[in-house]
């Protein structure tokens, strides 16, 4: 039976956090860091520590609370890296919890990914031919294995070495048993930032888990840019490993319309001020409605609602109830409960809806599964009309750089147009945000330099074809 509660929503593949620091508690604060970011992935999760002879591991699945439920005391060292994943490559399954670690002979190494390597069928394929053996069915596997079999004499120059023949989207952390290690791909598609503790230093995907330790944002790790910690209050060591930088950045769109948390700066852009002002953009767009109040679908359509609000100077109203306490797990509903189930997750407000026009914000909508049913629900409390507003446009094409995107031919949008989608799910109209108002609410980021595949299969660095070429190793 297919999970009725399913979020019609992309999902982030992981949140990676690393701290090096001989006064603070890495471990601790590893734990606090990876609770921060969470909602980069729930499957399952992982914290490496080096003490500078020896790693300790302890990762497994389930959520960060639950994982750690005894503490991380066993955990001691100066440095550590942790990992929260939600899988798109590689099977959900202990033996591709992350972080993992090898041995070579140069000690320990472990390693914290979040991105995908359109590549890594056929580097797999190549070091298997060479008497490789793959333990996992994750790409991040392949980095560690091409870091190995090299004959390079320093670990810097093994990871740049490894770094140029890997493509994709990817931010990952290095241990060792003494050095901790950030790398970002030369395209900057997935974010990574660089923050200073009074003795220390702490890189991760995003600046909401600086905040959470008091941590100060410094910066963001550079595409392209390896960043290299063995001191507490030295500055790290930078150098720009990527032999052919791309003219181009292409980050990642939807960090800003939905992935990272609103009170993230990424690639020094504040998430919740984009958010708002894709509201913004999306009321400019459609002033040929007259609603009588604007809501959300909460949590991740809000900031996106209250700016169209502002834009419109409509009422931004709370139409509807989340249940925020709805887990991954529950007893399947009667086939005849199915029809109203939805509600275990959102219920309307009459009083607020009733007899209203309503605009009813969202950030996306990819296969098209929750939409209608948060119409009718709408409708069946009253609703005199609902506009459905999407502050993304729309979903057309598969992400090869890391996001749960179905295949194409799930995409609604891929297989109809606005008008079918519309009749779909039951609204009285629909209205995407175009690709040009979503880049103008991105003020502090050149427009060139966004990814927006997913809207238009533009390949920044032609995945697609990449992809295609790949053998298929059946690895799943």
């Amino acid at each position: 039976m297919d999970n009725i509660f399913s979020d019609d929503k992309l999902h982030e593949e992981c949140g990676v956090f690393g701290i090096y620091s001989h006064s603070e508690d890495v471990a601790l604060n590893t734990y606090w860091g990876l609770y921060a970011l969470q909602h980069r992935g729930q499957e399952s999760c992982g914290i490496a520590v080096t003490n500078g002879k020896n790693m300790r591991i302890r990762k497994a699945m389930g959520l960060v609370p639950d994982v750690f439920k005894d503490g991380v005391a066993d955990l001691q060292g100066f440095a550590a890296v942790g990992h929260v994943r939600y899988s798109t490559t590689g099977a959900s399954v202990s033996t591709n919890v992350q972080p993992l670690r090898c041995f070579f002979d140069d000690g320990n190494l472990a390693l914290s990914h979040n991105g995908n390597l359109t590549n890594a069928g056929q580097l797999r394929y190549n070091l298997a031919k060479e008497g490789a053996v793959f333990t996992t069915t994750v790409d991040t596997e392949v980095v560690l294995t091409l870091i190995a079999y090299s004959a390079r004499p320093t670990i810097e120059e093994r990871i740049a070495e490894a770094m140029n023949q890997i493509k994709g989207a990817y931010a990952m952390l290095f241990l060792t048993d003494n050095k901790l290690i950030a790398v970002r791909d030369p395209y900057g598609f997935r974010p990574l930032v660089l923050g200073k503790l009074e003795d220390g230093w702490v890189v991760t995907s995003e600046s909401c888990a600086l905040d959470l330790i008091g941590a100060e944002l410094v910066r963001d790790v550079k595409p392209g840019e390896m960043i290299v910690i063995d001191s507490d209050n030295l500055e790290p060591q930078s150098r720009m490993w990527c032999e052919k930088m791309p003219e181009h950045t292409a980050h990642c769109i939807f960090e800003y319309v939905y992935f990272a948390r609103n009170d993230s700066i990424i690639d020094g852009q504040p998430v919740y001020d984009a958010r708002i002002q894709m509201g913004r953009e999306l009321a400019k767009e459609t002033k040929d409605i007259h609603p009588d109040i604007v809501i959300s679908v909460p949590d991740s359509g809000t900031p996106a609602a209250i700016g169209y609000a502002l834009e419109a100077g409509i009422p931004f109203m709370e139409g509807l109830t989340k249940n925020r306490y709805v887990g991954r797990t529950f007893i399947q509903p009667t086939q005849k409960q199915r029809a109203n189930a939805v509600r275990l997750k959102l219920n309307p407000i009459k009083s607020v809806v009733a007899g209203k026009s309503v605009v009813m914000v969202d950030d996306s909508i990819v296969r098209g599964t929750t939409s209608g049913k948060i119409v009718k629900l709408l409708k069946d409390a009253g609703a005199r009309e609902v506009h459905v507003c999407i502050s993304s446009p729309p979903v057309t094409d598969s992400c090869y750089y890391g996001i749960d995107t179905s295949e194409r031919k799930e995409l609604i949008a891929a297989r109809c147009n606005n008008e079918e989608i519309r009749r779909a799910i039951g609204a009285d109209s629909l209205h995407y945000i175009s690709v040009e108002g979503m880049r103008r609410a991105i003020s502090t980021i050149d427009p060139n330099g966004l990814c927006c595949a997913c809207f238009s299969s533009d390949y920044p660095d032609k995945a697609d074809k990449v992809i295609a070429d790949e053998p298929d190793l059946c690895l799943e």
